[in-house]
């Protein structure tokens, strides 16, 4: 047992330091006829030397019990020594000899400065980054700080911290498997590994990826990086890369010199941008990919448009014209918002590849989850699971990226198996190394705030001629081409401008990022301008109602509660009647049925919130054994899907959206959990979904479920504030329409979305099959109820949604009070929930012959000719607009000023609701029914108004 005695004391203090490195604390030895294992403690002497002792050991007694690794370092190691090579053998108790002695303290200096060398590489590969010369300007240390990591050998005398010695720089060492820098070399002398590792991690390019957990991909990287030679081009490479560094930055200095007072957001400072994107594009064309769709920050936006996507330079530069008239199109939008289509042969590979830019507005990041949802719809149409056809590029500023929370919520999304793309390209432009030449943006001074910076890079040398001067000396190209080059792309840009100028309107859908072909005429316009009846026949109702009311799948025991919601259904299937969570099966069904992909998501949308929907269902005896009626209702059906997202509403909708940009043959639902919380998502909702149209000519289906209704449950589960869509729908509250045959289609293609509060299931069925059978696409904001999924009276008949039917956008009173209308003392018109209220209220104190009660099941475009006939049906009646929602909240605001217009403001429509509140509703039950009765009261008070002025 001497040489546990004497091994610790001589491997030195460094072992423990260098194996610490490791993550190495503790470690124990023992012999397997020895009993109770020896702790060696992890202190400066012999803790980290204890894990090298055991496996050394360990090797000694069996080369078979320690990984391969070992067994090749030690008997390298061994061979090495003076003494020849040791052969292993059980181990003796008896004290070895002392030249066996030495030959084993031999063995374990040089086991040690292996170790340390191991110790030295991995310290470059996880803190190289932080000596790296990353500032073109000088001025900056990589870190904005002076810190250099004390374990990399920046000066001769840190090789004490290994314990090796300017000596031992010539010593030849074994490289580890963790490491690519010896090529195909197995050994390499210490100072040839500093000098590779230093051109690898210390030079112009900054790398941090030890952090990763995968070894997979940590090892891709380090093969990528350290081979010899990796970054030596060839010639042709290099021409190449020069031409694409011409056009990138000859492209911003045309436009400087054209335009020297405008804005454009260029690429200077960050050129490089150009050839990289257009290398990324090359090699996945090379690769197999067909597709790839980009989302971009304005910074180079034109630049990529007219190098990258290869955009018309002339309708590049017309942007500019503030003289050309805008065709009657919607608002659009600043030139480096603008997106853009383009199917195009790659001159690399000479195949065929599609480049799509997004149109994004400044909120930086917010295109991200827009572009991988609709990276995800391309990959799903074209049943590319693994992502080998269609691919994502983002590219993003290094403080949005680092800032913006909607970053990390579209990482969220990567993994979970219907919103990865498996995987995205993401290049971050970061300001602190790609310097901006002109500032944010070229009307910027930034001498202002950085006049130190930016006398610096105005001394700056630009990269086109650094390196054009350097493959000018290697003679890969001379001066008269590379002055050729310039001369070409410059006279194409001249042209290009002179075309400009014939341009006498300024077309959007000339940048169009998604178009469906075949869905509009050539001229982008609906093949017609009406909509067929939205009712299916009564079979097909009975069919799909026996379906969601069964298991598909044999020996799949399902929960015990779910059994009676699905007797439930059959029941009501039997009944020729519906519920809320029945209606909505019947009509993703039979969009199924014709074809249509129908894609539910949000958070719990699989059971519904409120437990009402159960579409997937799971086996309670095997476990995430799960079944999808819907995808078992016909043979050659469209896929149903409906997944679950992360707790995100911001990258979720925002994803969903890209989704339904990719085919206008689709419809694709978010559901929030709360109508509350759409508004964590509400720049999605303000700058693609209510403007997008307006902006980018982008026809976009997407509807909004959101859950709300005033039932006592606090203020943040309550309202999808209704008010905020309203205020921004695009309808003139002033203006008289002209009932034209088309009017009721006509108005929903005018408007910029379409929202409605069903009260009936049939409503909700029509309206949802309407959004696809509409030769247009309007994006859809429905607020869904709560307790009305499971009211008694909240159901429908098959009669009310069989062949021939449509949704209602207005449902008149077809009571007593419609038998009589000269009898009527009180109209009341309503939306949604609080109908039922009404109706119980109304009953309760008999008043059913004098007060009618009409709902709007469409708000917005307002109904303007069907509100008009009901109250020209009740001309004795007072007109009365009654919401649970507070006065200043809800929907009056919007209807009010348009109930005048259709009136001509002979009568006036008074208001019946909870007053004006901060808060959009009470968290006290009392208080919530306090002011329900309150405002029932006033509802059916019929001298409510009397004496008063409007």
């Amino acid at each position: 047992m001497s040489q546990l005695r004497l091994l610790p004391s001589r491997l030195g203090a460094q072992a423990s330091r260098l194996l610490a490195a490791h993550g190495v604390q503790r470690f124990s030895w023992y012999s397997r006829s020895s009993g109770p294992p020896a702790t060696f403690p992890s202190s400066t002497v012999g803790g980290g030397s204890s894990y090298m002792e055991e496996m050394y050991f360990a090797w000694l007694e069996n080369p078979q019990s320690v990984h391969k690794s070992w067994d090749s370092f030690f008997r390298k190691a061994s061979e090495e020594a003076s003494y020849g090579p040791a052969q292993p053998r059980p181990l003796s108790v008896v004290p070895e000899s002392r030249p066996a002695v030495l030959s084993r303290t031999k063995t374990s200096k040089l086991v040690e400065d292996h170790l340390a060398v191991q110790s030295l590489i991995r310290a470059y590969q996880i803190r190289g980054h932080h000596v790296a010369q990353l500032d073109p300007l000088g001025i900056l240390d990589a870190d904005l700080d002076s810190f250099v990591p004390s374990d990399l050998i920046t000066t001769i005398d840190k090789l004490a911290f290994y314990d090796l010695r300017e000596a031992d720089l010539d010593k030849e060492f074994q490289l580890p498997t963790t490491t690519f820098i010896g090529g195909s070399e197995n050994t390499l002398s210490l100072r040839e590994i500093i000098r590779r590792l230093e051109n690898t991690y210390c030079q112009h390019i900054g790398l941090e990826f030890m952090f990763i957990n995968d070894v997979e991909q940590c090892q891709w990287i380090r093969q990528k990086f350290e081979t010899p030679g990796v970054m030596q081009f060839s010639s042709e490479e290099k021409r190449t890369l020069l031409a694409r560094l011409v056009r990138s930055m000859r492209f911003e200095d045309f436009l400087a010199r054209k335009w020297s007072s405008e804005k454009r957001f260029g690429l200077e400072g960050c050129e490089v941008m150009i050839p990289a994107l257009k290398t990324i594009i090359d090699k996945s064309s090379e690769m197999g990919i067909e597709n790839v769709i980009l989302g971009m920050p304005h910074r180079g936006r034109l630049n990529v448009l007219a190098n990258v996507i290869r955009k018309d330079l002339e309708q590049i530069f017309c942007q500019f014209d503030p003289k050309l008239e805008a065709a009657d199109e919607g608002s659009g939008d600043v030139k480096y918002h603008l997106g853009m289509y383009h199917e195009r042969i790659n001159r690399v590979t000479n195949r065929n590849i599609t480049l799509s830019l997004v149109a994004n507005p400044s909120h930086l990041e917010a295109v991200d989850p827009v572009v991988q949802g609709k990276t995800k719809a391309e990959q799903f149409y074209r049943g590319d699971a693994q992502g080998k056809k269609v691919m994502s590029i983002l590219v993003h500023g290094d403080a949005a990226f680092a800032g913006q929370g909607v970053v990390y919520e579209t990482f969220h999304l990567s993994d979970l198996p219907s919103y990865t793309t498996n995987g995205t390209v993401h290049v971050i432009v970061n300001n602190q190394v790609c310097y901006r030449r002109r500032g944010h943006n070229e009307m910027d001074e930034p001498m202002f705030t950085q006049p130190l910076m930016y006398k610096q890079i105005h001394r700056q040398v630009p990269v086109l001629k650094k390196y054009a001067d350097k493959l000018i000396a290697e003679g890969t190209v001379t001066l008269q081409e590379f002055e050729e080059e310039i001369a070409k792309y410059d006279r194409i840009c001249e042209e290009a401008f002179g075309r400009s100028k014939d341009k006498k309107i300024l077309h959007i859908k000339h940048w169009l990022d998604s178009p469906w072909p075949g869905f509009f005429t050539v001229d982008g316009e609906p093949k017609s301008m009406t909509c067929p009846a939205t009712g299916i026949p009564e079979d097909m109702l009975t069919h799909i109602g026996e379906v969601a009311s069964s298991v598909p799948l044999e020996d799949f025991k399902i929960h015990t509660g779910l059994s009676r919601i699905l007797r439930g259904r059959a029941d009501m299937t039997s009944k020729k009647t519906v519920d809320w969570a029945l209606a909505e099966y019947m009509a993703f069904g039979s969009l199924l049925k014709e074809g249509i992909h129908v894609r539910l998501s949000g958070q719990d949308v699989e059971r519904g919130t409120f437990s009402h929907r159960h579409h997937v269902l799971h086996d309670q005896e095997v476990d995430r054994r799960t079944c999808v009626p819907m995808n078992h209702l016909w043979p050659h059906q469209a896929p149903y899907t409906v997944c679950n997202s992360s707790l995100s509403e911001y990258g979720v909708l925002g994803f969903e959206l890209g989704y339904a940009m990719a085919s206008p043959n689709a419809l694709v639902l978010w559901e929030a959990q709360f109508g509350d919380f759409h508004n964590t998502a509400q720049c999605i909702i303000d700058q693609f979904i209510s403007t997008g149209q307006a902006k980018w000519v982008r026809h976009n289906g997407i509807v909004l479920l959101l859950p709300h209704g005033m039932e006592g449950m606090g203020p943040e589960h309550s309202s999808a504030r209704p008010e905020r869509f309203l205020q921004m729908s695009n309808d003139d509250s002033d203006a008289y329409p002209a009932f034209t045959q088309d009017f009721e289609v006509r108005q929903l293609y005018d408007c910029n979305w379409i929202v409605v509060n069903c009260s009936t299931p049939a409503s909700y069925f029509h309206v949802l099959r309407r959004q696809i059978l509409l030769p247009f696409r309007k994006p859809l904001i429905i607020f869904t109820p709560k307790s009305l999924l499971r009211h008694p009276e909240a159901k429908s008949s098959f009669e009310q949604m069989v062949s021939g039917t449509s949704f209602q956008r207005v449902i008149p009173e077809d009571g007593t009070a419609a038998q009589a209308p000269g009898q009527v003392r009180r109209l009341i018109f309503c939306t949604g929930k609080v109908y039922y209220d009404l109706v119980k209220e109304r009953s309760s104190q008999g008043l059913d012959e004098h007060v009618a009660i009409t709902r709007l099941e469409q708000i917005s475009p307002f109904p303007f000719d069907l509100i008009k006939r009901e109250a020209e049906k009740y001309p004795g009646a007072e007109l009365v607009w009654c919401q649970e929602e507070h006065k200043n909240m809800g929907y009056y605001d919007y209807i009010s000023p348009r109930f005048m217009t259709i009136l001509g403001r002979a009568r006036p429509i008074w208001y019946v609701g909870r007053d004006p509140a901060a808060a959009p509703a009470t968290g006290n039950r009392n208080t919530h029914l306090v002011s329900l009765k309150k405002f029932l009261d006033t509802a059916f008070n019929l001298q409510a108004f009397e004496g008063k002025t409007f």
